[in-house]
């Protein structure tokens, strides 16, 4: 059991949520949801005690344990990778420690014998003789291979420490596990595991995440930080979009109905106050009117850009012709014999865990770079627009994001700029910040305003959902959805690949490479993906 109590949070003057009071049960899911600030992430270490709230409290249920995903990647470099997963019951690994240690000494006493049996009792209670095969299965499921487990932390990728970490986490049946942003720097074979893993679990969840379809999959509830409170929701996370768009319209609408009433009221009164005849009927309205109160709707902290991309000409009927493409880098070949042709009604997202070719095909399709070998044939009237992955370059001088973006613009009036600008979420004096100091979504955000001025009919994006909140992804999702040209994208966000994919380019591992024209979903279930 999980409660908060008149739950609080102020920094400053500034409220991030007030008198929260909500009860956590098993068997269910949490996501929390919010703008970029609104408190997500603190609200997830209040409940681990790691910061203080500052009213209310936090109740655990007696003897319960809550585990925390951990953000810092280096800090069990100096352990191996299956005691970092079974650190994550800290109560059984300092058990299983101080039983080594007992059992190493030289002078083994009575007193060490009876209190090497306590803890074997104790051990074998908290499940320890299959820690290791535990730690070992949820290893596995994540992709980390055997020959890495008894490795030290510190000769692991990252990538695969965030694996271990979120092991660690998920290990020995926690009573709450507290989540934030698991899916960071999964590949998508884990993400699924992840999902049947939450799915399956009989205890407390709670999860902050911007994958869409991730909340869709495994949350039971949705806990939204917005107008100075939380607001909990039963459904997933279309759910709680569908239910909060509904709420906000039904309570405008409501407004607007009583405001037409208390003009009505008001006008009568005007009007016939002073009429002796009539006084009784407008003192009466008076009273109708001091009984009617509109809904206080406060504005969202939450920000949509509005993300549209459009185009002067069609293309021809064969946009993109690739014939025999070879691609090395250091002698390793990343791309080998490629032949395909890209048509005016494609919508192709890149899949599979090969980064290194899937970047490498942008790149020849946007001419960043020229193959080894094989020809590639542009149709007619393709204008292609690239956002790669690493867009660093376009950021480096010391210019104001309004000068920076008039290199891209046809038209260079100031004002036509700043309203571009204001469609993104940059306004008033926050359009003279200098690029080279932007945060990695504002980035983002700008590079999108760059490809809009660009008016490319053939759209090409390397990850384009790195760095951003979930508002500008599901902006970005509707954006795509709309474009009626053609897109070669390469995303692990599933949400973007089922709703706007219709082809299908699975770069794999071992350098081959599956092109079908079917759905994700139908894509997974007859192909699965690769290891």
């Amino acid at each position: 059991m999980l409660k908060v109590n008149n739950l609080s949070l102020r920094f400053n003057t500034r409220t991030l949520f007030e008198n929260v009071n909500i009860e956590f049960k098993d068997d269910n899911c949490y996501g929390i949801i919010g703008a970029n600030g609104a408190g997500k992430s603190t609200f997830l270490k209040i409940l681990s005690g790691e910061i203080e709230s500052t009213t209310g409290e936090v109740i655990l249920g007696k003897d319960q344990r809550l585990s925390v995903l951990k953000q810092n990647h280096n800090e069990y470099d100096n352990y191996t990778v299956i005691d970092t997963v079974i650190m994550g019951n800290s109560k059984l690994y300092d058990i299983m420690k101080e039983k080594d240690n007992l059992y190493m000494k030289v002078d083994f006493t009575n007193e060490d014998g009876i209190r090497a049996a306590a803890l074997e009792e104790e051990f074998a209670s908290l499940g320890g003789w299959q820690a290791e095969s535990d730690a070992a299965i949820l290893l596995s499921g994540l992709g980390i291979k055997n020959e890495l487990h008894n490795c030290m932390m510190s000769e692991l990728k990252d990538t695969d420490k965030v694996k271990v970490l979120l092991a660690s986490a998920l290990f020995g049946e926690p009573d709450i596990l507290l989540l934030d942003e698991p899916t960071n720097g999964l590949d998508a074979k884990s993400i699924f595991w992840l999902e049947e893993f939450l799915i399956n679990f009989k205890n407390t969840v709670l999860v902050v995440s911007h994958d869409r379809h991730f909340l869709n999959k495994v949350c039971t509830h949705m806990l939204d930080i917005d107008y100075e409170k939380i607001t909990l929701f039963a459904g997933n996370y279309d759910f709680w979009y569908q239910s909060s768009e509904l709420i906000q319209k039904q309570m405008k609408e409501s407004n607007k109905k009583k405001e037409e009433k208390i003009k009505e009221l008001e006008d009568f009164i005007r009007r016939f106050s002073a009429n002796a005849s009539k006084s009784k009927q407008a003192t009466s309205r008076k009273k109708s009117l001091e009984k009617i109160v509109l809904d206080d709707i406060k504005p969202s902290s939450r920000k949509y850009p509005y993300i549209n991309f459009e185009f002067d000409k069609n293309v021809g009927k064969e946009v993109i012709s690739l014939e025999k493409i070879n691609y090395s880098i250091d002698g390793k070949e990343i791309i080998k014999d490629l032949s395909m042709t890209i048509f005016p009604s494609d919508k192709i997202a890149l899949i599979g865990n090969n980064e290194i070719a899937k970047t490498a095909f942008l790149q020849i399709l946007s001419g960043e770079i020229q193959p080894d070998s094989g020809s590639i044939k542009i149709g007619s009237n393709v204008k292609i627009s690239y956002f790669a992955k690493n867009h660093a370059k376009y950021f480096e001088k010391d210019t104001n994001m309004v000068d920076w973006l008039k290199q891209y613009s046809d038209n260079k009036d100031d004002s036509f700029i700043r309203g571009f600008l204001g469609r993104m979420l940059f306004s008033g004096e926050e359009t003279l910040k200098k690029v080279n100091v932007l945060s990695g979504g504002e980035k983002v955000r700008c590079m999108f305003s760059k490809m809009m001025l660009e008016k490319g009919n053939v759209l090409l994006f390397n990850e384009p959902t790195n760095h951003l909140d979930i508002e500008s992804i599901t902006s970005l999702n509707e954006g795509l959805k709309r474009f009626n040209g053609v897109l070669v994208y390469a995303t692990f966000d599933q949400e973007l690949i089922e709703t706007v994919s219709n082809r299908l380019i699975e770069f794999k591992n071992d350098g081959k490479v599956r092109d079908k024209q079917i759905s994700y979903e139908e894509y997974l279930e007859k192909f699965g993906l690769d290891e």
